[in-house]
């Protein structure tokens, strides 16, 4: 099935499917263009009955695809053949994406206004989103380049990994490691059993806990720093000279909290990107 409509600016789209590959391509000025494609004959009366319409949601043109469950049982293609359903849209650059799905992987190139995301256990992978993500699943990896809002992901298990956020990051997960590039906010994380790795953090606060994996955090240089750590059994390191003074200087201000029951804390050195205007000297205070 193959839809096209012509709109101006970016749009919404609002997609539910159970399960398949769902790829979002937001690269095509003044036109949106669906496609779904069946892999077997169950899948393809899903697509034969899914709803695709663009309706004006105040004043911004929305994209719904709505394509439905099916009805009981399981299809024999899950084990002799591939399954499910791939629905492709090319959308232009900036528009909001959400995704209500059971197992389908999600992957957008471009840059996105939005991203929000609901499923069970599918992956995740995106380039740019210019505002804010939004990820709700119980199992799946997920990877993303660039956020330039903020970060709100829950998740039970799976490897998450953000590479720059712009803003404020939440990230809850039991079983994951979680890795976070560069944090440009203040940053809460909170894993069971997953490592985690904050590779430069620059100012606000990073709240970090853990009960059995392992907590890493690097320090942007020119930021003063104020460390409070603990763990029960795990060791805690740090690159960085500690003082009981407080932090001088004009540099922004980082208040780190890490706290873990058996693992390691490790505080260092993150290197200074290649534009950086902060002091090159690191100032800390111990707690």
């Amino acid at each position: 099935m193959h839809k096209a409509f012509d709109v101006h600016g970016p749009a919404e789209i609002d997609i539910r499917l159970a399960s398949g590959d769902i790829v979002i391509d937001p690269t095509l000025d003044g036109r949106i263009e669906v496609e779904l494609t069946a892999h077997d004959e169950e899948s393809q009366k899903l697509v034969d009955e899914a709803r695709i319409e663009l309706q004006d949601h105040h004043g911004r043109p929305q994209l719904i695809v709505d394509v439905p469950y099916r009805r009981g049982g399981f299809s024999f293609s899950l084990v002799f053949g591939r399954s499910g359903i791939d629905c492709r849209v090319r959308c232009p650059q900036g528009s909001l994406v959400s995704v209500r799905t059971k197992s389908a992987d999600v992957r957008t190139g471009g840059t996105l206004g939005g991203l929000n995301i609901s499923t069970a256990s599918g992956d995740v992978e995106a380039q740019n989103v210019s505002g804010g993500v939004t990820v709700k699943r119980t199992s799946g990896d997920m990877e993303i380049r660039e956020i330039g809002g903020g970060a709100n992901v829950q998740t039970a298990s799976g490897d998450i990994e953000l590479e720059i956020v712009r803003g404020a990051v939440s990230v809850a997960t039991a079983s994951g490691d979680l890795t976070i590039g560069e944090a440009y906010d203040n940053v809460s994380a909170n894993t069971v059993s997953g490592d985690q790795e904050h590779r430069a953090v620059m100012r606000g606060s990073v709240n970090a806990g853990s009960v059995s994996g392992d907590v890493t955090i690097g320090v942007r240089r020119g930021s003063k720093v104020y460390l409070d750590c603990n763990t029960v059994s795990g060791d805690t390191t740090s690159e960085l000279e500690l003082s009981t003074d407080a932090p001088a200087g004009d540099g922004p201000l980082v208040e780190i909290r890490a706290k873990t029951v058996s693992g390691d804390i490790r505080i260092t050195r993150a290197p200074a990107p290649a534009d950086d205007h902060f002091f090159n000297s690191v100032q800390e205070v111990h707690s």
